[in-house]
């Protein structure tokens, strides 16, 4: 019996909309790409409740006939290409003609749209692939489409949707993404009747500015440079503006938004030496190319752009990026103009200057910083004379063939360690040594990983993501336990969130009040810390309420709204209050996070499962050695 079997064509447009349509931000895409094919110079698009009830686009674009509303639906039918050649010579976004069919595919349609030279347009209604009705409507010029009830018939897939915030954030991307390649077409996004953005067509420099704030716009140089193979204009943020998080980073190729990870190696290159490594800059470039020099027939969403000269553009890249940063990144200057602007006397040849006066600052002449050092807890250098004296101390060897004997090494006695409000004894015998062996020598390497032999070898812990563990731990219990003070900061901190930033902040500051967080609008984007949890007070509150909302953004709509929630707001929260990778750290310190740290039942890893500590067995050892 034959097994191989044509799939029928529902079970085909509803694989093709899986490719397609993967959340309501790429019904959003889809339909602004076909309005701006439509040589729309206004495009609204209206959302309720994340997309899941609405997603509207009304455009001015030129509307389609009759039988042109009714063919859009159908699979693979298109105004775009004719031939296979037209693929390579694109200057449409859309091309494929599955768009409309993968949308209609698991949601309802209802779309109106006319002609500028007709008098009656058309209104065709769609659900689930089928055509519901089609009549003769009067409409404007243009086309307005409504999606209604997305994947009303596979509830599987809208239980997998993410809360509203969250899907919302990643519509507002989308559409930033759509706005910047497109900044000659005024856009208004509008959710759940509230207007989100309203830009007005000018150019990218001001569509960067209405979208993200005009202190950005300060932040950017421009980049520039025409070559034969391809035209690379846009800009780039100074290095003493990358940011740790969030970062704007937008490439376009021949007006359409592309991830491109070979060409953002070369921009990354360009900073290397000029800004902290865990730090990105913002960029926003854009590539004029021959279309017949890239294939965008990579990928069904069209992200993915393959050049042909593609380690070319890359060296132009980077040389435009360098050059850029070279003219403009210039150190502070002085302000003469200024009131405090420092005396310069004028030069005077054969006049030698008298020596300048220290100003009395009225300090202590008997200050010692290593002193201060020591009672801040800092590093003080190492005392030579007492390790030398240890080692000569030692006896020699009787002969040259003689191992020489291990000097003489005076442990110190293990102090306890205080975790909390209660006094320890170190448990690092117990736990990472034998216990016929003295002290173990714990070391810091780099500034980032602690050092200690162990049972089986040498642990190796990450005292970043250690102290993170830690924390997590801790912080989780006490919002368990409803414990958390609050802190009222004497300056309240203000903070700009951009437009998916303070829809996630609404919703979740209610919840936030109970853990210690007290914050406000202020209108304009603007927020308002005016304390946080006691238990993070040294952390930045800024930096905390920002890494709250955006965990909070990496939550399923059936999560459970409780233990999820404080799991992800714990994270948050020890990430923010703990040690950073570069810290040099006191033996104590140390043996305080070790003893801590393998004290929790799962040390290894991180809550999000990134890698706390390793271990290098003797036999590993040893066979470095052979």
């Amino acid at each position: 019996m034959d097994e191989v079997k044509l799939l029928s064509e529902a079970v085909s447009n509803l694989i093709a909309a899986g490719e397609v349509i993967q959340r309501p931000a790429s019904v959003v895409k889809e339909l602004v790409e076909n309005a701006v094919d439509a040589g729309a110079t206004s495009i609204q698009i209206i959302i309720k409740d994340a997309g899941r009830t609405l997603i509207q686009v009304v455009d001015n674009g030129k509307g389609m006939s009759v039988t042109d509303a009714r063919m859009a639906f159908e699979r693979h039918a298109t105004s775009k290409i004719r031939q296979a050649d037209d693929l390579f010579s694109l200057s449409t976004m859309g091309f494929r003609g599955e768009a409309l069919p993968s949308i209609v595919a698991v949601a309802e349609v209802d779309m109106r749209t006319m002609r500028r030279d007709d008098n009656m347009g058309t209104r065709i209604v769609l659900a689930a692939s089928e055509v519901v009705s089609q009549q003769p409507e009067a409409c404007v010029p243009g086309t307005n489409i409504k999606v209604k009830n997305l994947f009303f018939k596979q509830p599987v897939r809208r239980r997998f949707l993410k809360k509203d915030p969250v899907e919302l954030s990643h519509i507002v991307h989308e559409f930033e993404r759509l706005a910047l390649v497109n900044c000659d077409i005024a856009f208004t996004l509008t959710s759940n009747d509230v207007t989100l953005h309203q830009l007005m067509p000018g150019s990218l420099k001001q569509r960067i500015g209405e979208l993200f704030g005009k202190n950005l716009v300060h932040q950017l140089i421009p980049v520039d440079v025409d070559t034969s193979l391809a035209k690379i204009s846009g800009f780039v943020s100074l290095p003493q503006n990358a940011r740790r998080r969030g970062a704007l980073q937008f490439f376009f190729v021949n007006g359409r938004h592309m991830r491109h990870p070979y060409f953002h190696k070369a921009v990354m290159q360009c900073y290397s030496e000029l800004i902290a490594a865990d730090a990105q800059p913002n960029y926003f470039l854009n590539f004029t190319v021959d279309p017949q020099a890239i294939d965008v027939n990579i990928h069904p969403q069209k992200f993915e752009v393959k050049f042909e000269n593609e380690q070319p553009i890359w060296q132009i890249l980077s040389a435009a990026v360098r050059e850029s940063l070279g003219r403009f990144n210039a150190g502070a200057a002085i302000d003469f103009d200024r009131d405090d602007a420092p005396d310069i006397p004028v030069f005077s040849a054969g006049h030698t200057a008298a020596p300048a006066e220290m100003p009395d600052e009225g300090g202590d002449p008997a200050y010692n910083p290593f002193e201060e050092a020591r009672r801040q807890g800092r590093a003080i250098p190492t005392d030579w004379d007492v390790l030398y004296d240890r080692f000569r101390r030692s006896p020699a060897p009787s002969s040259p063939d003689e191992e020489p004997p291990a000097p003489v090494y005076d442990p110190p006695t293990p102090a306890p360690v205080a975790v909390g409000a209660v006094e320890i004894p170190s448990r690092l015998n117990s736990l990472v040594s034998d216990t016929s062996a003295p002290s173990p020598a714990t070391m810091q390497l780099k500034d980032r990983y602690i050092v200690t032999p162990s049972k089986s070898g040498l642990m190796i812990i990450d005292q970043h993501r250690a102290h993170v563990r830690i924390l997590y731990e801790r912080y989780l219990a006490m919002i368990r336990g409803g414990e958390i003070a609050s802190q009222r900061l004497i300056f309240p901190e203000t903070v700009e969130l951009d437009p998916v930033r303070e829809v996630v902040a609404r919703s979740v500051a209610d919840m936030l009040a109970p853990m210690g967080f007290d914050i406000s609008p202020l209108g304009s984007g603007t927020w308002a810390i005016n304390a946080v949890p006691a238990i993070i007070e040294n952390a930045n509150p800024g930096e905390a309420f920002l890494d709250i909302i955006s965990a909070m953004s990496d939550q399923t709509s059936s999560d459970n709204p409780g233990e999820s929630q404080w799991q992800s707001i714990a994270l948050s929260m020890a990430r923010s209050a703990s040690i950073k990778r570069g810290t040099p750290l006191l033996a104590k310190e140390m043996d305080t996070i070790i003893a801590d740290l393998l004290a929790i039942p799962d040390p290894a890893y991180t809550p999000d499962g990134h890698t706390v500590l390793r271990i290098i067995t003797t036999d590993d050892i040893n066979s470095l050695f052979k």
